[in-house]
């Protein structure tokens, strides 16, 4: 049995791989270009029509938004239902492939109920240190015509608006924990990539696939992606990053549906 503390960072992966490194790096490709690596993608292309466009003062990026009319709201729901549940499907993918070498993912990520009070705790003070900067972040880089516009939630007046916007910010979480930390630090941990390399990776995909909402977003989520990836190289647990990019995404939806129409300035 080994000697070294969960909590060590470490450079060097903890066990032989048991998949080739060509393997694990075309594994990688896969699960990147059905989730995080598309979506990045996606927000280069975005930002480059915005650019050259009519700029980021005169752009507003909508998300959470109806997806069918007014006067249809089951429709709408079903759709939101069904969209919410196929996305989980990149993250089905990614822990299919961590069980091939690692037994249990989800307790691989750290994705377990062994520390659930470290979660819940870790997982809010995250939120808070990280939510209050970022929304000066943001306003600073709208003042500097750096960042568009962002509508956070779009919706019709239906009351299932705020359950649909906590399963919308736990799905963005989920994703984004997952796959672009616990699975891929793990795997670019059997490739024997070194800590720095590790955190500046993930930070970068992270930002770029924010980009498509200026270089603010960029940059406060490159911030936020080296400050999540440090945590879990420490801890080995995505437990507390769901929870806290949860709350993060909870209070800029609901928080955005609720104060929007009372804020002309938001």
């Amino acid at each position: 049995m080994s000697n070294r503390p969960e909590t060590a960072l470490a450079d060097e992966p903890a066990t032989e791989p048991l998949l080739a490194p060509r393997v694990i790096r075309r594994e990688i490709w896969i699960v990147l270009a059905l989730s995080l690596g598309a979506s990045a993608i996606w927000s280069i292309v975005d930002i480059i029509g915005t650019l050259t466009g009519p700029g980021l003062d005169d752009t507003v990026q909508t998300m959470n938004s109806a997806k069918a009319e007014a006067e249809r709201p089951w429709y709408d729901l079903t759709r939101q239902l069904v969209s919410l549940a196929l996305a989980m499907a990149p993250v089905a993918l990614a822990l299919h492939f961590l069980s091939l070498d690692r037994g249990n993912p989800f307790r691989a990520i750290g994705l377990d109920t062994r520390r659930p009070g470290f979660d819940l705790l870790s997982g809010a003070g995250l939120a808070a240190c990280i939510g209050i900067p970022g929304l000066g972040l943001y306003f600073t880089a709208r003042a500097l015509g750096l960042n568009a516009e962002i509508a956070a939630a779009n919706l019709n007046d239906v009351w299932w608006a705020v359950p649909i916007l906590v399963l919308a910010a736990l799905k963005n979480a989920i994703i984004e924990e997952v796959v672009g930390l616990g699975y891929l630090v793990t795997r670019l941990r059997r490739l024997a990539w070194r800590t720095p390399a590790i955190i500046a990776a993930h930070a970068l995909l992270r930002g770029t696939y924010h980009l498509y909402q200026g270089f603010g977003g960029f940059i406060g989520n490159m911030v936020m992606g080296a400050v999540f990836a440090f945590f879990y190289l420490r801890w080995r647990r995505t437990g507390p990053l769901i929870v806290a990019h949860t709350l993060l995404d909870i209070a800029a939806f609901v928080g955005y549906l609720l104060v929007a129409p009372r804020v002309t300035w938001l």
